[in-house]
Formats: C-alpha cells, sequence, structure tokens
C-alpha cells in the first residue's frame, strides 16, 4: 500500500499541484513559478521511484535466488 501511495505521489503532485501554483512570480532560480513547481517535481519522482524501488520486497532476492529468476 505504501509504494503504491509514494508511486501515485508525483502524477498526484503534478496534476493537483500546478494550478495552484500557476503564476510568473516569484521567480525561483530565474524560472517562473509553475517551472520550478514541475522541475522540482521532474527531480522528486526520480528520487520517490528510487526509494519504491529500495523498498520493493521482490527487488531483494541475493545470490543464486538472483540467478534463478533472471534465468
Amino acid at each position: 500500500m505504501l509504494l503504491r501511495l509514494l508511486a501515485a505521489l508525483p502524477f498526484i503532485g503534478v496534476l493537483v499541484g500546478v494550478p495552484f501554483v500557476n503564476r510568473v512570480e516569484p521567480l525561483v532560480l530565474g524560472m517562473p513559478l509553475v517551472l520550478a513547481w514541475i522541475v522540482a517535481w521532474v527531480v522528486l519522482t526520480a528520487i520517490i521511484m528510487a526509494v519504491v524501488y529500495w523498498l520493493d520486497p521482490a527487488n531483494r532476492v541475493s545470490g543464486k535466488a538472483a540467478e534463478e529468476v533472471h534465468s
């Protein structure tokens, strides 16, 4: 359940958040707020997906079991 919520978080952040930050001012690192929001979610998506991968029990096989799964 937690992994699915984490995986859905970037989708929700972009879809729900953009209408609330849809303005030009203030500038964040020289970008309009809405563009900075989207760029931030692109970076956060990569981080969140790495956490999901790390927490997923399917990725915890090691050694001989990993060879059997991938062959």
